[in-house]
């Protein structure tokens, strides 16, 4: 017979033992953020209510979660095992929660995706998704790196760089190809050897990213070429450097989807082509995606916005 007393192994009251929900709230931040300081921040909390919050929380559970060293925290083994479990289930009760406060109507998607990659790639697209699929909301978000799908995150477009979430389920979109790019009337970036193929000119103005720091030497390096001196300029953020490429002030590292408009309307020029480094973006999402449900129509979408990117050897230096 079933019964409501606490502790009658017929009752049908379910006891679990949780830790509180505020101090692993605390905890999560705390361990995302690497800091106490920041996780107070996000949280609109003191340090010191942070420190409590994790305190109470070793306490509870007998073990400590961070070492505390040089007033930085980093997990301990107890406390990775811990956020691996802990993200997975905020990620379960955000996405019910979510549900279950819009009942009448579809929520919107939400995209988040790397800042370039939106403004120059994803943005001019995205009024035919609408036109396509317009039982579909989406709600586009910038970012880039690393996230949290507890971040009110749905979906997240990311290259390959970087340790994706626990539990992310990850369909491919497109394989990143490399390549110089300025403006056709840019010819001093480029020489032609007596063989006549196209080489880097020592004079060359070539345009870094902070952000892609790496790029011009992984660039050479595919290309088997040699770091030769010139003039160089750094810019802070990728979508400055391409735009300073427009501008005609020299040669930027681009991958291939985020200039192959200003290529197909003749802006901007590749005068070796592209190369695949290695890398590529994802559609990341915490569940699999149903072959039946939005998400996979909007994948379906993406794959086909990217068709074209096998074509990108095929793009020749100016004459």
């Amino acid at each position: 017979m079933k019964t409501d007393i606490p502790g009658d192994k017929n009752s049908q009251i379910t006891h679990r033992r949780l830790p509180p929900l505020s101090a692993l709230r605390c905890f999560e931040a705390a361990a995302r953020l690497e800091s106490f300081t920041r996780a107070g921040e996000a949280l609109h909390l003191t340090h010191g209510a942070i420190s409590r919050a994790v305190r109470t929380l070793e306490e509870d559970l007998g073990t400590r979660l961070f070492e505390r060293r040089s007033h930085r925290v980093f997990l301990t083994e107890a406390g990775r095992e811990l956020l691996h479990s802990v993200e997975h289930a905020f990620d379960l009760i955000d996405a019910a929660a979510r549900k279950l406060r819009t009942p009448d109507k579809a929520a919107a998607l939400v995209l988040s995706c790397e800042p370039t990659l939106l403004m120059r790639w994803l943005i001019p697209r995205i009024p035919a998704f609408f036109a396509a699929h317009p039982d579909i909301p989406l709600q586009l978000v910038a970012g880039g790196g690393p996230f949290a799908f507890a971040q009110g995150i749905d979906l997240a477009i990311r290259r390959n760089d970087f340790p994706w979430p626990p539990h992310t389920h990850a369909q491919w979109l497109f394989d990143e190809a490399i390549g110089p790019v300025c403006r056709p009337d840019q010819a001093v970036g480029w020489t032609r050897d007596a063989s006549g193929r196209v080489r880097l000119s020592d004079t060359a103005p070539r345009l870094h990213s902070a952000t892609r720091a790496a790029a011009w030497e992984q660039w050479l390096t595919l290309k088997g070429m040699q770091q030769a001196p010139g003039p160089e300029q750094v810019f802070e953020h990728f979508y400055f450097s391409l735009q300073a490429a427009v501008a005609g002030l020299g040669l930027a590292i681009a991958p291939w989807q985020l200039v192959r408009d200003d290529l197909e309307s003749g802006l901007l020029v590749a005068p070796f082509g592209f190369i695949a480094d290695g890398s590529a973006y994802y559609l990341l999402s915490p569940e699999a995606v149903d072959p039946d449900s939005p998400v996979a129509r909007l994948l379906d979408w993406l794959r086909h916005q990217a068709l074209g990117s096998e074509q990108h050897d095929a793009t020749r230096p100016a004459p």
